[in-house]
């Protein structure tokens, strides 16, 4: 697809470009910044919990988490993307409204978690689940308070005051974790400090953030507007959930606690490339998308093609860094339990190096308020994701699992590219070089550490 011919107005003068771009330079610093500043946080306290605590503990709190997190996605109407992309997202009675669903659907996550913890510890064979749950999760309880106002920032793209509270709130939380891990010497350190680390996030974010106060109030209009744009979020979640979080509750059924624990591990180094991007495309491209659609004028396009390329290539650098460096960093941080997390850190970074390819269409749907377009999507992610997961790991194991994993991204670039086409916001010219650099840059860290990659197939394969 070449660039679109309609040469519309742009939306504001120059005066405008320059400050969306000021914003978008700024939001994309802070983005980065305090993605780097958490992850760095969190790399430190795991380094320091993995020797204070056994790997079945991080096997645990990986079901946990992704207990949790299904339960948050199985649930999710939209509130976030409806706040950045509503016209009336500044109104008090809109913000009031959406604040008041999100607190009422953390008291209903906590009880369905409370209602889930008997039955899980039963499936998985780990009594300790029926009491670690109800106690995690109250953190879903106290972040069904969290203030509109971080989300207003986002929409505003200007999140460099949130990003610092976020990133304060975590270094104490984290500093509680840790002490705690030090006295009981026990999982329970980090279910409780979920929880406590959630609660000084939220508590911080509404003393310091400046902005609206929310308060308990269901405005009729309002619910519908949400309830119409956030039915097909919810449908999307649903799907998002098998996408994020469905690899380790399907690895709960192939591998015992202590390996599921390493692959946590692994999983967590090598998929921070990821989650930066994934933070950024949330927080910047709706409004982004929203203020310069590309489809409105060339001139929006090519803004777009200069900060996709730039989004792909850093990405892609620092992705290629952990897969060829990933398991020598495990060695250097990590005591010898750890070792098979090497292997994981290159095999799904496989898979991130392929992703990174369409990272950047997905949300230009959901700023046009197209949902169902990116259900439709999400849909097909999961389906595609889910089935090639359980196939690799039927025929070889996690190993066999995280290939299939990889295959699957390259199953649903169709999908991906018929979306970005309807809004006019596929680059060609991007992916005919990305395609073949994530393919050879994947090729290489495999044939590189092949012996290690042989050696978790045949620790884990059937």
């Amino acid at each position: 697809m070449s660039e679109p011919r309609r040469q519309a107005p742009a939306r504001q003068g120059p005066a405008g470009d320059w400050s969306l771009r000021a914003r978008i330079g700024s939001s994309m610093f802070w983005t980065v910044s305090g993605q780097f500043g958490a992850e760095g946080m969190r790399l430190a306290a795991n380094l320091v919990l993995t020797r204070l605590l056994f790997p079945e503990a991080f096997g645990l709190m990986a079901l946990i988490i992704a207990v949790m997190v299904g339960l948050q996605m199985f649930s999710d109407i939209g509130i976030a993307p409806s706040i950045q992309q509503n016209r009336r997202a500044d109104e008090p009675a809109f913000l009031d409204t959406a604040w008041t669903i999100q607190v009422i659907r953390g008291v209903v996550l906590w009880l369905a978690a409370a209602a889930l913890a008997l039955p899980l510890a039963a499936f998985y064979g780990a009594p300790e689940l029926a009491q670690l749950l109800p106690v995690a999760a109250l953190s879903l309880i106290v972040a069904g308070f969290r203030p509109t106002r971080f989300e207003t920032a986002s929409r505003h793209l200007r999140i460099g005051r949130a990003t610092v509270i976020n990133l304060s709130a975590q270094a104490l939380g984290l500093a509680i974790t840790i002490t705690l891990a030090w006295i009981t010497r026990s999982v329970w350190a980090l279910a409780a400090g979920m929880v406590i680390a959630e609660a000084l996030r939220v508590l911080a974010l509404h003393v310091f953030m400046p902005g609206h106060v929310d308060r308990l109030r269901i405005e009729r209009a309002s619910a519908r507007e949400l309830i119409a744009f956030g039915k097909w979020i919810f449908l999307s979640t649903l799907c998002a959930f098998a996408i994020a979080q469905g690899d380790r509750l399907i690895l709960g059924h192939y591998l015992t606690l202590e390996f599921l624990g390493i692959f946590s591990i692994g999983y967590f180094i090598a998929i921070f490339p990821r989650m930066l991007g994934m933070t950024a495309m949330e927080r910047l491209m709706i409004p982004i998308y929203r203020e310069r659609p590309p489809a409105e004028s060339a001139a929006n396009f090519r803004a777009l093609r200069q900060m996709r390329a730039l989004f792909t290539a850093g990405l892609m650098g620092l992705v290629t860094a952990l897969a060829l460096g990933g398991p020598w960093l495990i060695e250097l941080l990590y005591d010898p339990r750890y070792m098979a997390a090497g292997p994981v850190v290159v095999l799904v970074s496989l898979g991130v190096l392929l992703q990174l390819v369409g990272m950047t269409y997905d949300r230009a749907a959901l700023a046009a308020g197209d949902a169902r377009g990116f259900f439709g999507l999400q849909a097909w992610r999961a389906v595609l994701q889910t089935g090639f997961f359980i196939a690799g790991a039927e025929l070889a194991g996690l190993g066999g699992a995280l290939i299939g994993q990889a295959l699957s991204v390259v199953a649903v670039y169709g999908v991906q590219l018929r979306l970005a086409r309807r809004h006019g916001a596929w680059d060609a010219r991007h992916d005919v070089l990305a395609i073949p650099a994530a393919l050879g840059l994947g090729a290489l860290a495999l044939w590189l550490h092949l012996d290690l990659v042989a050696t978790l197939f045949a620790a884990t394969g059937n």
